[in-house]
C-alpha cells in the first residue's frame, strides 16, 4: 500500500506530460501566430477572405475531397512535392491560420491542391474537370460531380459558364450545362488556393510556376 502514492503520482505525471507535449506546447508555439506583415511594402499574408471562399471550403468538406487530396506541400528533404510543381516552397504553420476546418489530408489519390489556385487561374478549367474527370485527365480516377452543374435553356445569349461540351455530353440544341452555386463556390475556393507567399520562416525553394 505504501507504493500507491508513488504509483499513482508516476501515472498523473506521465499523463501531464503528455498532455503538456500534446496540448499545451503547441499551443504556445502555434496558438498565437498572426499574418506576416511587411510595413514598408504593404503586404499582409495570408488574408481571411471569407465570402465565397468559405462557401466553398464547406462544399469542398462536404463532397469529401479532402479524402483523395492533400493541401501540405512537403520540402524537398521530405519529398518530390516541389519538383511535380505543387508549389514553390513547402507549407508551415502560418498557412493554415484562417482556415477552418483544416484539409491537410493524409491521402493523394489526387495531387496536392494547396496551391491549386497557382496553378490554373481559369474557372473553366476546374469545371470542365469536375463535370468530366477523365475527359480532362486522361486515366483520371477522380469521381463525376455532375449534380454539381445543371442543364438550362438558353435563354439570350449563352451563359459565359457554360461548358464547351461536344459528343455525347454535349446537350441539345438550344440548352446549356453550367455550374450551380456549389459548383461556383467550390471552384471560387479551388481559385483562392495559393500559399506559395514568401514566409521570413520558410525559404523559398522554387520559383513559382
Amino acid at each position: 500500500m505504501k507504493t500507491f502514492p508513488a504509483i499513482f503520482t508516476g501515472i498523473f505525471a506521465t499523463f501531464a506530460l503528455g498532455w503538456a507535449g500534446a496540448v499545451m506546447i503547441p499551443q504556445f508555439q502555434l496558438g498565437g501566430l498572426q499574418p506576416q506583415v511587411d510595413e514598408e511594402m504593404g503586404d499582409i499574408y495570408p488574408i481571411n477572405v471569407g465570402g465565397v471562399t468559405d462557401q466553398g471550403r464547406r462544399v469542398y468538406a462536404s463532397e469529401g475531397c479532402f479524402y483523395c487530396h492533400s493541401q501540405q506541400v512537403r520540402g524537398k528533404f521530405d519529398g518530390s512535392d516541389i519538383e511535380r510543381g505543387w508549389g514553390g516552397r513547402r507549407t508551415v504553420a502560418r498557412d493554415y491560420i484562417y482556415d477552418d476546418p483544416i484539409f491537410l489530408g493524409s491521402m493523394r489519390k489526387g495531387p496536392d491542391l494547396a496551391n491549386a489556385g497557382a496553378r490554373t487561374t481559369k474557372p473553366e478549367s476546374f469545371y470542365r474537370e469536375l463535370y468530366d474527370p477523365r475527359g480532362a485527365v486522361p486515366g483520371s480516377t477522380m469521381p463525376s460531380y455532375r449534380y454539381l452543374f445543371t442543364k438550362r435553356k438558353i435563354s439570350g445569349q449563352r451563359s459565359v459558364d457554360a461548358l464547351d461540351l461536344a459528343g455525347p455530353d454535349a446537350p441539345e440544341p438550344g440548352y446549356e450545362i453550367v455550374p450551380t452555386g456549389e459548383a461556383k463556390a467550390l471552384v471560387g475556393y479551388l481559385l483562392s488556393l495559393d500559399r506559395n507567399h514568401a514566409l521570413k520562416e520558410v525559404p523559398q525553394e522554387a520559383k513559382k510556376k
